[in-house]
């Protein structure tokens, strides 16, 4: 049995997708735990087993690990919280304690690069996210952490401005070159790891995207695709807080993502070699072509 939390979500839907639909071989019962039931589509509820609640509620866990042979984990990182650490290993402190109830053999979980770089101590929800997986291995079960860059499908946020004022903004500098991935990949390293449970141990799973792309790059590959002029906004760390406070974030996650888009552009996703085991296969283009192009013409 593996177990899916986040059902509902970018990455948690597109692998439950690829396990119901794309994994012939997939010989394993599926459970979900999800909040609300009724925002699986009717013809996933027929399929799975659903716990409902919160991954994050003790008795949730239990009930849901209850035969668990796998985990896949995800911490949310929107929800009102007093602090990162009460958001990441807070949270995960259930479910760690299930795992070992319940003999769960292996766990992956979405997590972030930046492990051993110098800023890895003060990236925010970076830092708070490696905290969490640090956790999860103390449990001794089997773990892989997904450690991922910014996602492209962060954009999807911004489609509304790209459409109508073609202008998306980051923090980072604009000639500043990174490794972006789609959720789609990261799902999918999560379903081939699921699916093979043959590794033991802990460790990391890089997805780093098949290129580094800057956001000047990023504005031309999106210009050329939509058949418009896209530039690029410089937006300043204070400008960004201000932003994430106006929209009724709360004091830690504006600090926390200030802090982490700050230690990204001093190299907090650069510490991964790009090789054909690290590398995802979407591009930006691709994405933009598949994703963005429908979002900003809806």
């Amino acid at each position: 049995m593996i177990v899916i939390t986040t059902p509902t979500g970018r990455i948690g839907g597109r692998l439950l997708d690829i396990l119901l639909n794309d994994s012939p071989t997939c010989g394993d019962e599926l459970r979900v735990i999800v909040r609300d039931p009724a925002r699986l589509p009717d013809a996933v509820r027929e399929r799975v087993d659903i716990v409902t609640g919160s991954h994050g509620d003790a008795e949730v866990v239990d009930r849901a690990f209850a035969g668990a042979d796998a985990v896949f984990w995800v911490a949310p990182s929107a929800s009102p919280t007093p602090s990162l650490d009460d958001m990441y290993s807070g949270f995960t402190r259930a479910a760690a304690k299930a795992f070992t109830t319940h003999g769960v053999g292996h766990v992956v979980g979405v997590s972030a690069l930046g492990r051993g770089t110098s800023v890895a101590g003060r990236a925010g929800h970076v830092t708070a996210s490696l905290a969490m997986d640090d956790l999860i291995a103390s449990t001794g079960v089997a773990y892989r952490a997904l450690a991922n860059p910014t996602f492209m499908d962060n954009l999807l946020g911004q489609a509304a401005s790209i459409r109508d004022n073609g202008v998306f903004t980051q923090t980072f500098a604009a000639d500043r070159a990174a490794p972006l991935a789609a959720t789609r990949d990261i799902a999918a390293a999560a379903a081939g790891l699921l699916l093979d449970r043959s590794w033991t141990g802990t460790g990391e799973v890089p997805v780093l995207g098949p290129e580094n792309l800057s956001p000047n790059d990023m504005a031309r590959i999106m210009s050329e695709v939509l058949g418009r002029p896209v530039r690029y906004r410089r937006q300043s760390l204070d400008d960004c807080r201000a932003a994430l406070a106006g929209s009724g974030a709360g004091d830690a996650l504006v600090a926390g993502y200030s802090d982490m888009m700050r230690a990204k552009d001093d190299g907090l996703d650069d510490g991964v070699r790009r090789t054909p085991e690290t590398a995802s296969p979407t591009t930006f283009r691709e994405w933009c072509e598949q994703t963005l192009k429908p979002e900003v013409q809806a």
